[in-house]
């Protein structure tokens, strides 16, 4: 048998653990997919907007693979620590698969960006999901009537979406209640979602740009001479060049510059070709706007300043400019790339694969592409792996290694823990008239998984 644990149990990690169980060249695979949180699925569950319920709905399909004989989920595990290092895990597994993800988010590196009322999307994010390391705050969601969001990507949409839907048509999600709660007295009614770029070379998916425009109670803008500006979208033939994605988005924008709606409650603009420099704030050092340099396109599909500047009102800034991977103790890390060095997913120390380590998803790659990317990753990945698989099963194992984690001080959360922090959640949404809730904070998520009865079989 051929033991394996896959660290992350977010798409990459649970495709990956799939692939490895399916396949028919080497029998008897046993995965292990271990998590630091007590819940599953990664961003799938902490990322994806509690109003995109049919993106959420793929934990349906990854809820399938762990529910698999040969996996088994154990939550409420850190690797890298103390109690289990990297090496430590080597030693219980013939082979494992690193699936961490990229946690940090890149900063805009400009005077003010330490001012109060500035912070990440991804703290954003965190904190409307309901993760466990979000800190309970409100965002001082209440004193603001004016957000910029910076960046051109899905979750600056997601971000600037949920800041202007009205709280009726957040109630139905699973958004925790104290997001809730700030986000029905927010006093947000202006939100500039700001590029730096044209539209032609927005991140962003049609789908989610589109959505932006259906918002009930909500008027969107653009201003169509920062359009203009753009080559691609001021000529047709160029417009037709783009590939399809950013076409259609092209097009979308256009619509909106010809087709007014009637003025809602709350107003979102997106801007384009401004490139921040400087956040303001005032004497008790809190943000009050956003200075810019307004682009233009440098003919080589990039972006050049002008000198000329404008200043948007902001009480609350969110960066939205991309994620960075982190390192974890015990495995090389490329700091320039944000990955671990690796050769088709073997990891490589000192230009050398590692035996029995491997990596995927962002960690392997950089964070780029939608959930599905990670399958081919996954794939490729596991394929070798399994090419390894008969020099790796060769070294003889302890016993379970559920035992050794338990030995050595940490408390895993097995599936049926999982499934009794689903029921609480459910309980909680119940009590508060709404449907399932997530459950926010450490101390209750693993009181709930402690009531749990049955536990994982022994390998």
């Amino acid at each position: 048998m051929l033991r394996v644990a896959v660290v992350g149990s977010g798409p990459s990690g649970v495709y990956a653990a799939q692939t490895l169980v399916q396949q028919r060249e080497v029998p008897g695979v046993r995965v292990d997919v271990l998590d630091r949180l007590p819940c599953p699925y990664g961003l799938v569950r902490y990322g994806v907007a509690p109003d995109h319920e049919k993106i959420k709905s793929l934990q349906g399909s990854l809820r399938t693979v762990l529910e698999d004989e040969r996996i088994r989920f154990l939550g409420n595990v850190e690797v890298g620590g103390e109690r289990l290092t990297t090496a430590r895990l080597l030693e219980l597994y013939h082979a494992v698969v690193y699936c961490v993800g990229a946690a940090r988010d890149r900063l805009l590196g400009i005077p003010g960006e330490e001012l109060a009322g500035v912070h990440s999307a991804t703290a954003f994010v965190s904190w409307y999901s309901a993760h466990p390391d979000a800190t309970a705050e409100d965002f001082g969601l209440a004193g603001v009537r004016s957000a910029v969001v910076i960046g051109a990507g899905n979750v600056a949409v997601d971000v600037t979406r949920i800041l202007a839907r009205g709280v009726a048509e957040l109630r139905p999600t699973d958004m925790p209640e104290p997001a809730l709660g700030a986000l029905a007295g927010s006093g947000i009614r202006e939100v500039a979602m700001v590029a730096r770029r044209g539209p032609s070379q927005g991140r962003f998916t049609t789908k989610e740009l589109r959505e932006l425009g259906t918002l009930p109670g909500v008027d969107t803008q653009v201003r169509a001479a920062e359009l203009a500006l753009d080559p691609a979208y001021a000529d047709p033939a160029a417009a037709a060049a783009l590939p399809a994605v950013n076409r259609r988005n092209v097009e979308v924008l256009r619509d909106w510059t010809t087709h007014g709606r009637e003025a809602g409650a709350r107003r979102i603009t997106l801007r384009f070709f401004l490139r921040p420099v400087e956040v303001l704030g005032d004497a008790d050092g809190r943000v009050t706007g956003v200075r810019f340099e307004r682009t233009a396109p440098d003919g080589r599909g990039g972006v050049t300043g002008t000198g000329v500047h404008e200043d948007i009102e902001a009480q609350l800034v969110l960066r939205s400019v991309g994620y960075q991977g982190v390192p974890l103790p015990g495995l090389p890390f490329d700091a320039a790339r944000g990955t671990v060095p690796h050769a088709g997913g073997r990891v490589l120390r000192d230009g050398r694969a590692s035996v029995g380590e491997y990596v995927a998803g962002w960690i392997k790659r950089g964070p780029t592409g939608v959930i599905g990317t990670n399958r081919p990753c996954a794939k490729e990945t596991a394929s070798s792996l399994l090419q390894d698989a008969a020099a790796l099963a060769r070294r003889a194992l302890p016993a379970d290694p559920l035992d050794a984690l338990r030995a050595a001080g940490l408390s895993p959360v097995p599936w049926p823990g999982w499934l009794a922090i689903e029921t609480a959640e459910s309980a909680l949404g119940r009590s508060l008239g709404r449907r399932s809730v997530k459950i926010p904070d450490w101390p209750t998520l693993l009181a709930a998984a402690a009531t749990a009865t049955g536990d994982e079989p022994a390998w």
